[in-house]
């Protein structure tokens, strides 16, 4: 068993906002950064990595990354917030 992550990533501070699982987090950010598949990250241009968190399965993945989707955006900011206050993008720390 590996390890599986469910992401956000935001277009800019305070910006558009989407919510992802995976089991390959550099992987799968480096898709969306390079616009690999078409898609909504594409369209909007939602390419930095801000939040993430380590899940044991993939249904606790999916599970949480379908919670995250129900939650109004005040409180996916104050999740952001909490962890990346400066809204940094992450993808150059999980890269190395």
């Amino acid at each position: 068993m590996g390890q599986y992550y469910v992401y956000i990533l935001a277009s800019k501070r305070n910006g558009t906002l989407y919510i992802g699982a995976t089991n390959n987090l550099v992987r799968r950010v480096w898709e969306h950064k390079n616009d690999v598949v078409e898609g909504f990250t594409k369209k909007y241009s939602v390419h930095q990595l801000v939040w993430y968190e380590v899940a044991g399965t993939p249904d606790a993945a999916i599970t949480r990354e379908k919670q995250l989707k129900k939650w109004n955006r005040a409180w996916k900011l104050k999740l952001i917030e909490e962890k990346n206050p400066h809204w940094k993008d992450l993808y150059q720390e999980i890269a190395k």
